[in-house]
């Protein structure tokens, strides 16, 4: 599969425009890129790390 982008000027634009690609596509199309997406690898990241300070008042 060939990744491409685009530029739309609405959000309504883009959601055509997918709704048009995956009509586009047969079954077997679709059913592929499903497997891709459930064998992805998830992505690797950095722990999440988060810490409340507080601060003197003025």
């Amino acid at each position: 599969m060939e990744k491409t982008a685009a530029k739309f000027q609405t959000l309504a634009e883009a959601d055509n425009a997918d709704r048009e690609f995956y009509q586009k596509l047969s079954g077997e199309e679709r059913l592929k890129i499903l497997l891709q997406l459930t064998h992805h690898e998830p992505e690797r990241r950095l722990e999440r790390v988060y810490r409340v300070t507080k601060l003197p008042r003025r």
